[in-house]
C-alpha cells in the first residue's frame, strides 16, 4: 500500500458510514408479525419465561460448590480477586496475564463477586445465571429488532436460554468470560442496529466501546466485525450480495468494511496480546501437527451440530487422542461440511441461511484447534454464541418450509413447547453433574473414553475434598497408565505421596514434572514443601523463589519462604527484612484477614527486632484464628506472642536433625 493510500485510509469520516441512510426494512421472509405484539404485554410475558426457563435449569446452582478445574485460579486461590475490588486488583487485571489469558473486565467481575459474597460460591453462580438470562432477553430482543419476527426471535432466545450445550458456560463459575463477554457482544450487535437506522457519532462510538468491552471479557469475540458484516447483508439488507462480480457491490463492501476498520484492529490487538498470553498453554506443532489439527477441525465443526440436535454424553472435557481422528470420519466430516456450504450457496436467497451458517462457521474459528490450546479436542463452552446463527437458520428455515401447512400455528407451537421441554430436562440433568469435583469428573468419565485429565482430577478431588485416598490412588494410576507426561498430574500425583510420607516417590514424581515443564509453580511450590519436610531450608527456599518467578502473588509459597527467613534456627540462612517484605506482600494480598500469614508477619517483624509490631500483628492473627475457632492455632499463636513480649525472635526447631 502507498504512502498516499495509507493517508486516505485513515483520514476517515464519520460522514463517510452514512452511505446507507436509513436501514432497508426486513426481507419479506422475516417480516411476519402477530396480532398485538406490538403491545408490551406480550414482551413482558416472553422476558419472564426466559427468565424463569434460565432459573428452572440453573437455580439449582446455586447450592453448587466451587470445582477443582480452573475455580481455584480464578477466584478461590487467586490473591487478587478472592480480596475484593481494589485500586492494585483493577491495575492487575489491565496489566497482567494470568491462567494464560488476559481478559481485564472478567476478573473485575470475579473481584465484584468476592467483596459482594466473599468465597460463597452459590453467589458466584448467581452472577453466571443473571449474565445469562439477561443474554437470552437481549437475544430475544435483538432478533425481534431486527427482523419483526415475534415468535421465531423467542424460540431463538429460548433455545439459548436452555440448550445443554449452554451448561458449561452457565453453571462453572470459571466460565464466566463467557456469559459476560456474550453480554457485551449482544449489546454491540444491538447498538449497531441503533446506529445503521439512524448513523451518527456518538451511536458509533457506542459500538466501538462496547465491542472492546466484549473483547476485554473474552478475546473469543475477535470475529465481531464479520459478524456485523452478515448482519448487514441480512437482515439488514445494507449489503446488496455477497457477489463481488458487480462494481456497486465491491463498493458498498468496501464502504462497510472501512466502516468497521477500529473494531479490525482491536480485534488483531486482542489476538496478539492472546497468543503472547496463551503461549505457554499452546501445544506445539510437533506434539499436535497441523494436518491432525485440520482433521480435528471438521470433526468438531459436525460434531457441535450433532450435539446441537442431539445433546448426549456432554462432559467438561473432551479429550485429544489419535483414535478420533480416523480417516474416514474426517472425510465424511469434511464432505458433510461442503455439502451444507453448497445447499446454502444454492439458496443464496434465502439470506437467513448464509448468515446463520457464516455466523457458526466464523465465531467458531477463534477455538476451533487451528492454534490448539490446552488437552480438549472441543469443549462445550465454546458454541455459547456461534450456536446462534444455527439456531437463527433452522428456526427461520422450519417456519418457511411450513408456511403454507394447515394449522401450523397450532402445531408448531405443540412441537416447540415439546422441544424445550426436552432441553429443559436435559439442561438439568446436565447442570447438576456441576454441584462438586467429585460428580464433575464421575461423569466426564462416564461420557468420555481415554480421559486422563477426568482420571486425574477425580483422584484429585476424592482425595483432597472428599478424603479418601484409596479410591483417588486408583484414578491417579489409570491416568499415569494412559499418559504420564502431564506436569499438572505428576505433580498432583506427588502431593499424594509426600502426604503419605513416601518422600523418595514425591520427590521423583515432581522432578519428573518439571522436566516437562521447568517453570512449573506447583511443581516447585511443592518441592519447596518437600524439602521444608525433610529439613533443607536452603532447597526449599530455591524452588519457593522459582513457584513466586512464575506466579508472584503465590500467598502460600510467600508465606512460607517468609517463615523459613524470619524463624530457621540457622543464622545464616535468616534474612528478617526479607522476610518482613514477603510477609507485607502476602498479608496485603489477603486483605490482612489470614491468620498464617499474620502470624508468619509477627515473627518476621520479630526478626528485625521490631517487636511492638510484632506483638500487635500477633494479637491480630491470635483473634483471626479464635474467630474462625481455631484453639489449637490461636494457642500456638499466643506461645509465639509471648516470646516477642520478652524482646525476644522466635525459633521454629522443629525441623532440627532432619
Amino acid at each position: 500500500m502507498s504512502s498516499e493510500s495509507t493517508t486516505a485510509l485513515y483520514r476517515f469520516r464519520f460522514s463517510d458510514l452514512k452511505m446507507s441512510r436509513r436501514a432497508k426494512p426486513p426481507a419479506r421472509e422475516t417480516a411476519v408479525r402477530v396480532s398485538g405484539t406490538s403491545n408490551r404485554w406480550p414482551l413482558i410475558a416472553i422476558c419472564v419465561a426466559l427468565a424463569a426457563m434460565t432459573w428452572l435449569v440453573y437455580g439449582q446452582t446455586l447450592h453448587h460448590d466451587f470445582v477443582n478445574y480452573d475455580d481455584e485460579d480464578y477466584v478461590t486461590t487467586n490473591a487478587q480477586v478472592s480480596r475484593g475490588v481494589t485500586l492494585e486488583g483493577i491495575i492487575w487485571a489491565f496489566t497482567s496475564v494470568h491462567s494464560a489469558n488476559w481478559h481485564p473486565l472478567t476478573w473485575i467481575s470475579h473481584m465484584v463477586d468476592c467483596q459482594l459474597y466473599g468465597l460463597n460460591a452459590g453467589g458466584h453462580h448467581l452472577t453466571n445465571l443473571f449474565f445469562h438470562a439477561v443474554n437470552a432477553i437481549l437475544l430475544f430482543f435483538l432478533l425481534r429488532q431486527m427482523t419483526g419476527a415475534f415468535w421465531r426471535s423467542a424460540f431463538v432466545a429460548a433455545l439459548f436460554a436452555v440448550h445443554p450445550l449452554r451448561v458449561e458456560s452457565v453453571a462453572w463459575v470459571s466460565e464466566r468470560k463467557d456469559v459476560l463477554s456474550g453480554l457485551f457482544f449482544l449489546l454491540t450487535l444491538m447498538a449497531y442496529v441503533r446506529y445503521t437506522r439512524a448513523p451518527d457519532r456518538m451511536r458509533y462510538l457506542l459500538v466501538l466501546l462496547l465491542g472492546a468491552c466484549g473483547l476485554m471479557s473474552k478475546p473469543m469475540l475477535v470475529s465481531l466485525p464479520l459478524v456485523l458484516l452478515l448482519l448487514d447483508y441480512w437482515p439488514l439488507q445494507r449489503l446488496p450480495s455477497l457477489s463481488l462480480a458487480s462494481a456497486s457491490n465491491r463498493r458498498v463492501l468496501a464502504r462497510l468494511l472501512l466502516e468497521k476498520w477500529p473494531l479490525f484492529l482491536f480485534a488483531l490487538a486482542s489476538s496478539v496480546v492472546t497468543i503472547i498470553a496463551q503461549r505457554g498453554a499452546m501445544q506445539p506443532i510437533w506434539r499436535v501437527g497441523f494436518a491432525a489439527r485440520l482433521g480435528n477441525t471438521a470433526i468438531a465443526y459436525v460434531d457441535y451440530i450433532g450435539q446441537m440436535f442431539w445433546p448426549k454424553d456432554l462432559a467438561v472435557m473432551y479429550p485429544w487422542y489419535a483414535e478420533r481422528l480416523q480417516p474416514s470420519r474426517i472425510a465424511l466430516s469434511a464432505a458433510l461440511l461442503a455439502i451444507i456450504c453448497l445447499v446454502v450457496w444454492l439458496l443464496r436467497r434465502r439470506r437467513y441461511l448464509a448468515t446463520g451458517w457464516l455466523w457458526y462457521l466464523i465465531m467458531l474459528v477463534p477455538v476451533i484447534g487451528i492454534l490448539h490450546v490446552g488437552n480438549q479436542s472441543s469443549a462445550d463452552r465454546y458454541t455459547y454464541l456461534p450456536l446462534i446463527g444455527l439456531f437463527v437458520a433452522v428456526t427461520w428455515g422450519v417456519a418457511e418450509l411450513a408456511a403454507s401447512l394447515p394449522y401450523r400455528r397450532i402445531l408448531f407451537s405443540g412441537l416447540a413447547l415439546a422441544v424445550l421441554a426436552s432441553l429443559v430436562f436435559l439442561a438439568r440433568i446436565q447442570a447438576a453433574y456441576w454441584r462438586d469435583g467429585e460428580t464433575l469428573w464421575s461423569h466426564a468419565l462416564a461420557a468420555t473414553t481415554r480421559n486422563i485429565i477426568a482420571e486425574g482430577n477425580l483422584g484429585d478431588a476424592l482425595y483432597r475434598f472428599k478424603g479418601k485416598p484409596a479410591e483417588a490412588w486408583v484414578h491417579f494410576e489409570k491416568s499415569l497408565r494412559i499418559n504420564r507426561h502431564q506436569p499438572e498430574l505428576l505433580s498432583s500425583v506427588g502431593v499424594f505421596y509426600l502426604e503419605s510420607g513416601r518422600i523418595d516417590e514425591a520427590r521423583a514424581h515432581f522432578e519428573e514434572s518439571l522436566t516437562i515443564e521447568p517453570n512449573f509453580a506447583d511443581a516447585h511450590y511443592n518441592l519447596g514443601n518437600l524439602y521444608l519436610q525433610i529439613g533443607d531450608a536452603q532447597a526449599a527456599l530455591t524452588h519457593y523463589q522459582r513457584a513466586l518467578e512464575t506466579k508472584p502473588d503465590d500467598i502460600q509459597a510467600l508465606n512460607n519462604m517468609a517463615w523459613i527467613l524470619a524463624t530457621w534456627p540457622n543464622s545464616s540462612v535468616r534474612d528478617g527484612v526479607k522476610a518482613a517484605a514477603l510477609a507485607e506482600h502476602a498479608d496485603s494480598l489477603t486483605s490482612r484477614r489470614n491468620q498464617v500469614v499474620a502470624a508468619t508477619l509477627a515473627a518476621a517483624y520479630a526478626e528485625t527486632g521490631r517487636f511492638q509490631e510484632a506483638v500487635r500483628t500477633a494479637e491480630r492473627a491470635m483473634q483471626l484464628a479464635g474467630s474462625e475457632g481455631n484453639e489449637a492455632r490461636a494457642l500456638s499463636i499466643r506461645e509465639q506472642l509471648e516470646t516477642y513480649k520478652t524482646g525476644n525472635a522466635f525459633r521454629d526447631n522443629r525441623y532440627l536433625g532432619r
